[in-house]
Parts: C-alpha cells; structure tokens; sequence
C-alpha cells in the first residue's frame, strides 16, 4: 500500500511519516488552506527529505501556469498533486516541460464523476476525494465519499481514495476497497492544520494489524 500524508509543516512529522514507512508528504500551496506553506519553508522541508526515503509532492489547486513552472523550478520538485480542474492541456504542458510524475485529483459524488476518470491522459496517479460543496476547501474538510463506488469501477492507472480516513474507518478501506494508495490529512490532525504524531502511528498501526 502506498501511504501519502498531506499538509506537512514540521521536520519531525517528516520523520515520524519515515518511521511508519509513509511514501510521499504532500505540501499545500494553496494560500485559503490551513495546511499552506511557503515556499521557502517547503525548500527547507524538501532539503531536509532529501536524505530520507520519504517524497516530496507540491499540490496546487488551479495555479497560473508560468507560476507552476516557477515553483517546479524552485523547489526542483519530482512530483505534483493537480487538485483543481486542471485541463488535459495544463496537463500536457506541464508534462512537455518537466516530464514530472503527476497525481490528478477527481472530486466523486455519484458514479457519474466516474466517467472522465479514464479518459485524462499524461497522469501517473489518480487520487478520489470526497466532492466539495460551495464554500468549502478543495481537500481536507474531514468528509469522505461512498467508496462503495469505486468497489466494482474500471480504473486504468495506480489511484489514491482520500477524504476523511481516520482512525475510525481506516479499516473499512482494507474491507471494501483496494486501492494502490491512501491519502491522509485532517484524520491524522490534533487542530486544524496541526499534525499529530501519534495519530499518524495510530493510524498506521491500525492499518498494518492483522
């Protein structure tokens, strides 16, 4: 199972995401979320990783696109999260530039968003997150979907299932779903934005006992 722990701010989350054997921390540069970085935090967060198994992913919600490029560029990423609505030419255009590994985000509500899921190209991850209404964040906002969805879904590339996994339901995930990676935030959080160290072991020990 690949594990992926968004909204990361401290080194010693960092290490507590290496110790539990967690792939990828994603950094938000999205200026409305209380889990935003800056960019010159992120490069101190990305040179700390560097000695560590553990990947850096910049997640971005609809970003200029000279911009991205610019960020790309700085912080010399190999992965970024698209967690907007992102078009298959932004897509394209960033993979022509830096042939980087992309994680495209669906928002899922009903089967219907389902429909466009297979038909993005030059992505390498898909990840599902539970469907936002008006006024709330793209991501992070402790609510999940009805993964049931997903259970019988014909999905061609390697995908995350996100929204709201916590300690109470992380097991339901092994039960109903296989996906090829979880992806965490608010459930692993002591407040807003704050992550906590022994959720994340919790969580991750619930997930790994048999």
């Amino acid at each position: 199972m690949i594990f992926k722990i968004c909204g990361l701010k401290e080194k010693d989350s960092i290490l507590c995401c290496e110790a539990n054997r967690v792939d990828f921390f994603g950094l938000i540069f999205y200026k409305k979320s209380p889990r935003n970085i800056s960019y010159k935090d992120a490069r101190e967060l990305i040179s700390f990783a560097e000695a560590l198994r553990i990947i850096p992913v910049g997640v971005f919600v609809n970003q200029g696109i000279s911009d991205l490029k610019d960020i790309i560029t700085y912080l010399n990423l190999q992965y970024i999260q698209l967690h907007g609505d992102e078009s298959q030419e932004y897509i394209d255009e960033v993979k022509k530039t830096f042939g980087i590994k992309i994680i495209k985000k669906f928002s899922i509500e009903s089967e219907k968003d389902l429909v466009k899921v297979n038909q993005i190209n030059n992505i390498d991850y898909l990840l599902f997150d539970y469907k936002p209404n008006s006024g709330e964040l793209p991501g992070g906002n402790s609510k999940s979907f009805d993964w049931s969805l997903l259970k019988n879904a014909q999905i061609k590339l390697p995908w995350f299932v996100s929204g709201g996994i916590n300690e109470s339901n992380i097991k339901n995930i092994k039960k109903t779903l296989n996906p090829n990676g979880i992806d965490l935030s608010s459930g692993v959080e002591e407040s807003l934005g704050k992550k906590s160290n022994k959720k994340i072991n919790n969580l991750l020990r619930l997930f790994y006992d048999n």
